[in-house]
C-alpha cells in the first residue's frame, strides 16, 4: 500500500524563511497540501500546525522533515516526540538533512538500533548547539554593554515641565493623576521616571 507522505516545516519567527525547508520538501514529492507550516518558537508543542499534522499521521503515513531540530529544542523533547511519531502513530520518518534517519530502512533490530544511536546523537548535538548559541548570545550582549551599547527601545525624553509637576506633587499641590495628565502620561510612568530623579 502506497504510504500518505507528509512534511513538516518549522521557522521561529513570523520574519524567517521557510524557502529552504519549503524546497526540500518539493524535492522529496511531499504534495504541497501535506506540507504543515508553523511560524512559531519551538519552545513547546502547542503548535498549531503540528498538532493539526500529528492528528493525521499513523501507520501508512511517512514524514519527512527537514533536520532533527524541527522537532524539538532539547534532548529530551526530540527523543520523546520520535517515539510518538514512530511508536505509537507508527509512522515513518525521514530527516532530509541526514539520510541515516530514514525509519523505512533497517526495521530489524540492528538497522532500530543504528537509528536509535544516531538519533541519540543528533539530539545531543542539537540541544548542545542550542546551548553554545545562548552562550555566545550572551557573551556578545555583555561585551555591547560594556561598550556602551543600550538594549532596548530608546528611552523618550521627559516632557518639558515634568519636574514642576513632579515637584507640585511632592509638595501636595496637585495629585499624581493631575500631575501625570499635565504631562500626557500614564500615572506609573509618571511616578517611575520621577523616583529616576
Amino acid at each position: 500500500m502506497q504510504k500518505k507522505i507528509y512534511g513538516y516545516v518549522r521557522v521561529s519567527t513570523r520574519e524567517q524563511n521557510a524557502d529552504r525547508q519549503m524546497a526540500s520538501m518539493r524535492e522529496m514529492d511531499v504534495p504541497e497540501e501535506n506540507i504543515y507550516l508553523d511560524r512559531m518558537s519551538g519552545k513547546d508543542f502547542n503548535r498549531p500546525r503540528y498538532q493539526k499534522l500529528l492528528r493525521k499521521l499513523d501507520s501508512d503515513s511517512l514524514l519527512y522533515i527537514h533536520s532533527i531540530d524541527r522537532l524539538g529544542r532539547n534532548y529530551t523533547e526530540i527523543q520523546e516526540e520520535w517515539r510518538r511519531i514512530t511508536k505509537r502513530k507508527g509512522a515513518d520518518i525521514v530527516v532530509i538533512d541526514m539520510p541515516l534517519l530514514d525509519t523505512r530502512r533497517g526495521k530489524d533490530l540492528m538497522g532500530t538500533f543504528l537509528s536509535d544511536i544516531v538519533l541519540q546523537v543528533l539530539s545531543f548535538v542539537a540541544e548542545n548547539e542550542r546551548s553554545a548559541i545562548r552562550q555566545r548570545q550572551a557573551e556578545g550582549i555583555a561585551e555591547a554593554k560594556k561598550k556602551g551599547t543600550r538594549f532596548g527601545r530608546p528611552r523618550k525624553p521627559v516632557p518639558e515641565g515634568f519636574q514642576h509637576q513632579y515637584q507640585k506633587w511632592r509638595e501636595g499641590k496637585t495629585t499624581l493623576k493631575e500631575a501625570a495628565k499635565a504631562c500626557g502620561m500614564p500615572l506609573s510612568t509618571f511616578y517611575a521616571k520621577g523616583k529616576a530623579l
